[in-house]
């Protein structure tokens, strides 16, 4: 790997990094020598760009430092663009034209020589099985996700039954030829998955949900991982 490349993906590893990132598992990613890992942070520090470190702990890069746009390597656009084909071909109308619309401004904004990963890309998604309709409106609904408000919600549950509850949208979950509507519900008080295509009205409500969503999301996750079956 050139030194240039390699000092990118330093600030790389350490902008994707929720907590600090040693100089040991820089190493092992960039398949190079702790040593080289200390010089070159210390070569980034010189070059102002805002690294904090301390020995045993590791290395954080400060927030709101930014790349130059767009500067992508070949398997970073490829992962965009395979990304992007999965979302057109399985989401909703309006996600489906936004990937559609990211595919188009990524080759009109890479360099010349990199436009052929966008549009003959080596990899690919398969065409979807006959996708389940959506009967809720999906782009208002991922406004409610981010705005934090609640959903009156009449849904047919598995068994046929039809029920009516007032639930806190934090997510949807895109499967093959499904959606997943995960929330907070207030009658069972505890989180719930609702199918899309099972739902028989949906009324966004204004009134807003006491959490934040990113907190729900990390609530929810955590009783995922409690359900998980442990390792005997």
């Amino acid at each position: 790997m050139r030194r240039a490349d390699r000092l990118f993906q330093i600030i790389q590893i350490l902008r994707r990094s929720r907590g600090p990132a040693t100089a040991d598992a820089i190493a092992i990613e960039l398949e190079t020598s702790k040593r080289t890992v200390y010089r070159d942070v210390a070569d980034l520090i010189g070059q102002r760009v805002p690294i904090r470190g301390e020995a045993g702990i590791g290395y954080v890069l400060d927030a709101g430092f930014h790349l130059p746009p767009l500067m992508l390597t070949p398997d970073e656009i490829e992962a965009a663009v395979l990304g992007a084909q999965w979302v057109s071909r399985r989401a909703d109308p309006a996600l489906s034209r936004a990937a559609q619309d990211l595919i188009a401004k990524l080759a009109e904004a890479v360099p010349e020589q990199l436009r052929p990963y966008v549009l003959e890309p080596a990899a690919a998604t398969p065409p979807p099985w006959k996708n389940a309709p959506d009967n809720i409106d999906m782009a208002q609904l991922r406004v409610q996700i981010r705005s934090g408000r609640k959903i009156a919600l009449r849904y047919r549950r598995e068994d046929g039954a039809d029920s009516a509850r007032t639930i806190w949208p934090i997510g949807v979950g895109y499967y093959d030829t499904t959606r997943l509507l995960i929330a907070w519900c207030e009658l069972r008080a505890d989180f719930r998955h609702f199918r899309t295509d099972r739902v028989i009205a949906a009324d966004f409500l204004a009134e807003r949900y006491p959490d934040r969503p990113a907190a729900l999301r990390a609530k929810w996750r955590k009783t995922l991982e409690r359900k998980m079956p442990k390792d005997t």
